[in-house]
């Protein structure tokens, strides 16, 4: 697609981006948790920070590392976050000027403090030198390209002039840009082909970059560290004075963004589903603070605990339901059985005694308790040889408990005990066996009438 066709699909998404604001609070806070995780963890990246995705998400968002990495990582990452969050409030200024000063603080806060580097002198030789943090570069500084020749940057004479020079050229365009894309995308290049720093330029450009696009109402950029190359290959052609190859790069960014902040803005989906490291912090993140999936083990403190919070409801709100169609039957008898032994009783609070008293007993050792409702002898029609035993059944295992109706799997409930059944499931569970006993009876009724 050409550099044009480009633009009039970001004039076109932009409006669309446009037209969804304000977007609720949620959805805003979706869309600047991801922009906020990508844009630390790939700015980083490519300028070779060794923590992955996941070891990022763990710091930023609950201060936690892990993982051998260089102590000066995770400060930069932190410091990295601090400036993201400079930038973004400066944004909110419509009628702020972008300084110097402003870029030599963001060129200190992400480098944290001076330190050695390794470095290549004008000759190409290796060397060493302290990195001055929030200063212009006292040394040339230089990079060697896949060819093997050297690309020098502006000296250290041209820097401050340069400089000058640049803010100056964007606060004449930035007052009211004829295309924000092409103005974002001169000024991240022209920074770059100046590198007024010993270290940390990239960071800056792209920094400075998401500024003003925030100023301007689009959402930042991500430069994504698995297309390093696509990105510096880029910004090499425009050296060679192919700028419209970096612009239509740039552009592609923006398009990206303005779709994913569409999406949020809509309630849609963010994910992204082609990282596979990605998937797995967020499938974490998703996961933090919630209970472990297995949260207790079945032991007599459990069972007790099941007893009182579980099984005692349940049972009770099962009486309430078969006492309203026993007037229907000649006897409703109740019988529990704890791993096969039990009793029969026509009372709830004497039944839930002897169950607690048989719980005890078995020290928490069980493997299933059953509830048999028995309906004998329908009163009505002279239907009395008709009976109905109903069953409820609830089968304990390591982690997790089971509740069936009527031996059916289909009809079953299952939780893991810290999962505690609320009294709505209690009961629905109750109606569904009185249920079941209903249209057994209205089955039996249908046919002798009939006859």
């Amino acid at each position: 697609m050409a550099l044009v066709d480009k633009l009039k699909q970001i004039n076109f998404l932009n409006s669309q981006w446009q037209a969804l604001q304000p977007m609720t609070i949620e959805n805003e806070k979706r869309l600047w948790d991801k922009i906020r995780l990508d844009w630390n963890f790939n700015s980083n990246h490519i300028e070779g920070n060794t923590l992955t995705y996941g070891e990022t998400m763990l710091l930023l968002i609950f201060d936690k590392t892990t993982g051998d990495h260089e102590l000066r990582e995770y400060e930069e990452m932190k410091a990295h976050d601090v400036a993201i969050h400079m930038v973004k409030e400066w944004a909110k200024n419509k009628s702020r000027d972008l300084t110097e000063a402003d870029i030599r603080e963001l060129n200190k806060i992400i480098l944290v403090q001076p330190y050695w580097k390794d470095a290549i002198t004008a000759e190409g030789q290796p060397t060493r030198r302290l990195i001055k943090v929030g200063e212009y570069k006292e040394h040339p500084n230089s990079v060697r390209l896949k060819n093997g020749e050297i690309f020098q940057y502006a000296s250290p004479f041209e820097t401050p002039l340069k400089m000058a020079e640049l803010l100056k050229g964007y606060r004449k365009e930035g007052d009211n840009p004829d295309n924000v894309l092409l103005l974002v995308s001169k000024f991240h290049y022209e920074f770059v082909e100046i590198h007024p720093f010993d270290d940390g330029n990239g960071r800056v450009a792209r920094l400075i970059a998401n500024y003003i696009l925030m100023k301007f109402g689009t959402p930042p950029i991500i430069v994504k560290a698995n297309e390093k190359e696509k990105y510096l290959t880029a910004l090499n052609k425009a050296d060679t004075g192919d700028i419209g190859a970096f612009h239509e790069y740039m552009a592609d960014q923006v398009i990206w963004s303005l779709n994913i902040a569409i999406k949020a803005a809509k309630g849609e989906s963010i994910e992204e589903a082609d990282d596979i490291d990605k998937r797995v912090a967020l499938l974490n993140y998703k996961l933090t603070g919630m209970n472990e999936p297995i949260k207790k083990i079945k032991n007599n403190e459990v069972m007790t605990e099941m007893l009182k919070e579980v099984i005692e409801p349940l049972f009770r709100k099962v009486f309430e339901k078969a006492l309203k169609i026993s007037p229907l039957f000649v006897s409703t008898k109740f019988t529990y059985h704890i791993d096969g032994s039990g009793g029969v009783h026509d009372n709830i609070n004497e039944l839930i005694e002897n169950i607690e008293i048989g719980w005890i007993q078995s020290e928490g050792d069980i493997q299933n308790i059953d509830l048999y409702i028995y309906l004998s002898g329908l009163k009505k029609l002279g239907i009395r040889a008709f009976d109905i035993s109903e069953q409820l059944r609830i089968n304990f295992e390591k982690h997790k408990y089971q509740i069936i109706l009527n031996n059916s799997t289909t009809e079953s409930v299952e939780r893991l005990y810290h999962q505690m059944l609320t009294p709505i499931e209690n009961n629905e569970i109750a109606t569904k066996l009185i249920n079941d006993a209903m249209n057994k009876i209205e089955q039996v009724v249908e046919r002798y009438t009939k006859k």
